[in-house]
C-alpha cells in the first residue's frame, strides 16, 4: 500500500455518529471505514473508528469543519433570542426601535428589523409612493419594488446605526429582513419560524388614520407571541422611564402565567402595578374574596412589585379608564390575551383590540 493509500483514523465516534460521517464523506466521495463496530450489538458500540486514505485528508477535514460550522450556526440561530421590530420607515417606526432596542439590550437579546412590501399587482394599497413606478409589464415592476424596498431598508439601517454610534439607540446586534406580501401575514409567518421574545410594533394616534394599527390589532388577535405597541404620540423615552402599570386581569388562572412573563420581562425593578378586573358579569361572584386572594398571591410572588386594585365602572368602561391613565400617570398596559376565533372578535373584542385604538399609552400583551 502507498504511501497516500494508507488507512488513517480521522475521527473516533459512537457508532450513530461515526455512520452520519462516514455517509456526510462517501457524499463528496471520499471512500471511508469504519472499525471497531461491535456485530452484535452496533447500536451500542463505543470507540468506533472513522477511517479514511492520506490522500483524502485534506479535502476531508475541510468537509467536517465546514459541516461543524454550520452545525454550530444552527445551533446558534436557536439559542439567541431576538426581538422582532415591524416597521414602514415612518417616525412611529423609529420611536418602536427606541424601545425595542431599549429592550433587547436590558434582556440581552439580538433585535431583527422587518419590512414587507405589497405587490400593486394585488393591492391598491402601498406602502409607499405608487408614482414612483411606471411599469410596463408584471415582471419589471416586480423587480422594481423589491429593489425599492431594499434600497429604504438599507438606508434604514445606516440610520439605525448612525443613532447608535450618537447614543440615541442602546447599542445592541440587530439584522434587517424584506419580504414581499400583507404586513400581518409576513409578520406572523416570520414569527412562527424565528419565535422572537417580544414582537415591538408602532402605532398611529389615535386621532388619526389607523392603517399600522389594524396591522398591529391583526397581530394581536392571532399571534402567539407578546407584543409590545408603541402609540405614535406616547410620552414615554424609554423602556426604564415604566413606573406605573395597568395590569387588566380577568381574574383567571391563566393571568398569573402572564404575570410571570411580564416579571420575567421586567425584571426586579419598582414597579407600581394597580389592577383592574374585567370580568363577565355571570364570573363576577365572590368578587371582593377574589381580589384580595389575588392581591395576596402578587404581594407575596412578587415582593419588589407594589400591588393596588381598582374598578372601573362598567357602562362608561373607555371613559372611565381614560380619566384615570391621565390622572395617574399610566406609563404600560399590561395585558393577557385570550386568542379568540374570528367571529368572537368581530363582534366582541378583546381588552387589548379596544385599547389599541382608544390610548395613546404602550401596551405588552401577553397571549395566554
Amino acid at each position: 500500500m502507498s504511501g497516500g493509500d494508507k488507512l488513517i483514523t480521522i475521527a473516533i465516534h459512537t457508532y450513530e455518529k461515526a455512520v452520519i460521517l462516514k455517509t456526510l464523506l462517501e457524499r463528496e466521495g471520499i471512500e471511508v471505514v469504519i472499525h471497531n463496530v461491535n456485530l452484535i450489538q452496533p447500536v451500542i458500540s463505543s470507540g468506533v473508528r472513522v477511517r479514511i486514505h492520506e490522500r483524502d485528508l485534506p479535502i476531508a477535514l475541510r468537509i467536517i469543519e465546514s459541516a461543524q460550522e454550520h452545525e454550530n450556526e444552527r445551533e446558534n440561530n436557536l439559542e439567541v433570542s431576538t426581538v422582532l421590530i415591524p416597521v414602514d420607515f415612518s417616525d412611529y417606526s423609529l420611536k418602536a426601535c427606541k424601545i425595542g432596542f431599549d429592550f433587547a439590550h436590558r434582556n440581552d437579546y439580538e433585535v431583527v428589523v422587518l419590512y414587507s412590501y405589497l405587490n400593486a399587482a394585488y393591492s391598491e394599497i402601498l406602502p409607499f409612493e405608487s408614482d414612483e413606478y411606471e411599469a410596463t409589464d408584471f415582471v419589471s415592476y416586480d423587480s422594481t419594488i423589491d429593489k425599492v424596498s431594499n434600497d429604504k431598508m438599507d438606508k434604514f439601517a445606516v440610520m439605525l446605526r448612525g443613532k447608535i454610534a450618537k447614543g440615541e439607540l442602546s447599542d445592541v446586534k440587530f439584522t434587517t429582513v424584506v419580504t414581499e406580501g400583507i404586513p400581518e401575514t409576513a409578520i406572523l409567518n416570520y414569527s412562527k419560524e424565528t419565535e422572537p421574545k417580544v414582537i415591538v410594533m408602532g402605532t398611529r394616534g389615535k386621532s388619526k388614520k389607523e392603517l399600522i394599527g389594524s396591522v398591529t390589532a391583526e397581530v394581536l388577535d392571532a399571534g402567539k407571541f407578546p407584543v409590545l405597541t408603541i402609540p405614535e404620540n406616547m410620552s414615554l423615552n424609554t423602556i426604564d422611564e415604566v413606573r406605573n402599570v395597568v395590569f387588566f386581569s380577568n381574574m383567571r388562572q391563566q393571568d398569573m402565567l402572564s404575570l410571570d412573563a411580564f416579571a420575567h420581562t421586567f425584571g426586579e425593578v419598582p414597579l407600581n402595578i394597580i389592577i383592574i378586573p374585567v370580568v363577565d358579569k355571570k364570573n363576577s361572584g365572590n368578587y371582593e374574596e377574589a381580589i384580595e386572594s389575588l392581591l395576596g398571591y402578587c404581594r407575596n410572588r412578587y415582593s419588589y412589585y407594589s400591588f393596588s386594585c381598582i374598578r372601573l365602572v362598567e357602562k362608561d368602561f373607555e371613559v372611565e379608564f381614560d380619566k384615570f391613565a391621565r390622572t395617574n400617570k399610566v406609563d404600560l398596559i399590561f395585558i393577557p390575551n385570550k386568542k379568540k376565533n374570528i367571529f368572537a372578535r368581530l363582534f366582541n373584542p378583546s381588552v387589548a383590540h379596544k385599547m389599541l385604538f382608544l390610548t395613546d399609552t404602550p401596551m405588552l400583551v401577553v397571549p395566554i
